[in-house]
């Protein structure tokens, strides 16, 4: 999930400071206002902001050298700004919980899951997102956590946003691969014990999240966790 922006790695810092809650904001004033201000003077006062959410994004991530795909990448962007969603399946079996190597991110370890699609509601982008890179197909059962990026020790990202886990729960045992996946490769089930020594994609999972999701699994009747 990093639209074609380099990110820090794993080893990077993981906690967000004050100054990328600061860019992201300019940001999305920047965004709403060139969209909405049709005064060319008011216009050129908002394209001074997205700058200074360049240049405040980029010394965060200590990437001089992304300044110019990063200012391409806001530029991108139209209308009214709102956070982006990110949804993921949450998907046991016989005490196992299904993960995927993330071939974006060097073959690190992450639930299924990506961006929501324009068209579908979130429960359905999980379900669809969870056959495309696994080859399980599912179905959602329930809402486990509504998640502040900016919140849960994720990597730095240039836009704020909301993390949306599903439970699921397979509605056929056997794996029908999507020929056209190329963003997964290995797919296993992963006893809780095995978690810790996995390399975990931290820009989409973390492992706080992933033990909460076994106390879940254990307890089905707690809530839906949310900021």
């Amino acid at each position: 999930m990093t639209d074609n922006l380099k990110t820090p790695s794993d080893s990077s810092i993981t906690s967000y400071s004050q100054q990328v809650i600061w860019a992201q904001r300019l940001q999305s004033i920047a965004q709403s206002g060139l969209a909405y201000d049709t005064r060319p003077f008011d216009k050129l006062r908002y394209e001074d902001v997205l700058e200074i959410a360049v240049e405040m994004m980029t010394a965060a991530l200590n990437a001089p050298d992304q300044r110019d795909a990063l200012r391409a990448l806001y530029l991108e962007q139209q209308g009214h700004a709102t956070p982006k969603v990110d949804v993921r399946g949450v998907v046991f079996q016989d005490g196992k919980l299904l993960m995927v190597q993330e071939m974006l991110d060097g073959g690190r370890w992450t639930l299924p899951g990506g961006w929501a699609d324009v068209g579908e509601s979130a429960s359905v982008s999980a379900v669809r997102e969870i056959w495309e890179e696994s080859g399980y197909h599912a179905r959602a059962t329930k809402l486990l956590a509504v998640y502040d990026r900016n919140k849960h020790g994720h990597p730095y990202y240039a836009f704020h946003a909301y993390k949306l886990f599903f439970r699921c729960e397979l509605t056929q045992p056997e794996r029908d691969i999507d020929p056209r996946n190329i963003e997964t490769g290995e797919v296993r089930w992963f006893a809780e014990d095995e978690i810790a020594g996995l390399a975990l994609s931290q820009a989409r999972v973390t492992t706080s999240q992933i033990a909460r999701f076994f106390e879940h699994y254990r307890q089905p009747d707690l809530p839906t966790d949310f900021d």
